[in-house]
């Protein structure tokens, strides 16, 4: 299992996964989920994926070899956003289309993604791409989308964040939401993929590695956790009817 997080902002994205895969409890590595694909100056797509790897990282793959290979399957020659989510769509298919059958017998084949950029000419935008292969788009409304172990880190969200957020306080939100999911599951873990995309950036500049003993991660954890302990200290019992 794992978590991805997706969050639409009026200045952007913020967009994080984990970073632990396991086929079992004494199988467990550490793998990127964030795939990046851009062109200076025309785009910049990012995919975060969950489910099974082998697939995932199959539908990675063949992305980057249809590059400059003709526009069906191309992300580099999608005219939208919406175009691009189509193409990892279809690629997901194809992928599940000649394995699923092979894999049913030891497991689940399938995978889910974020796919969240920005194409020149229109706004950032953010799809999350169920299992069956088809997409819903974030709006002002839903604007934070999650794949993989999401119940966990979707309180403080709800609570929290809001369309005008800013992408410092979202990507302080997002760090809080991986934290909590850690505490409370085993199957996710650090290193956390953390990308702050400004809008017409066309840019990967705000990606950063968070490992599990980063210090600005180590002190956004401890503050909240020390001013959450003081609110509930100040906070009345309620009455029980126990001396």
């Amino acid at each position: 299992m794992t978590y991805c997080l997706g969050i639409l902002l009026p200045e952007g994205l913020v967009l994080a996964s984990d970073s632990r895969t396991n086929a079992g409890v004494d199988q467990i590595a550490i793998v990127r989920k964030l795939a990046t694909f851009k062109e200076s100056g025309d785009r910049m797509i990012a995919l975060l994926s969950a489910g099974n790897l082998a697939t995932t990282q199959a539908v990675v793959t063949l992305l980057r070899q249809a590059i400059g290979n003709g526009p069906e399957r191309d992300l580099m020659a999608a005219k939208t956003l919406f175009d691009a989510a189509t193409i990892v769509s279809d690629t997901y298919r194809s992928v599940l289309a000649r394995d699923q059958e092979a894999v049913r017998p030891y497991g689940d084949a399938t995978g889910s993604f974020l796919i969240g950029g920005q194409i020149k000419g229109e706004r950032q935008r953010l799809f999350q791409m169920y299992p069956a292969g088809n997409f819903v788009e974030a709006t002002p409304r839903t604007q934070f989308l999650q794949i993989g172990e999401a119940k966990y880190g979707k309180p403080i969200l709800d609570r929290a964040l809001d369309f005008d957020s800013s992408i410092g306080h979202s990507a302080k939100l997002a760090l809080l939401s991986f934290d909590a999911t850690i505490r409370s599951n085993l199957s996710v873990a650090p290193p956390i993929d953390l990308l702050c995309y400004k809008k017409d950036s066309f840019s990967t500049d705000g990606l950063r590695k968070y490992s599990g003993n980063d210090q600005a991660w180590e002190s956004i954890r401890e503050a909240y956790s020390a001013g959450l302990m003081n609110v509930l200290d100040n906070i009345p019992n309620p009455e029980t009817g126990v001396d």
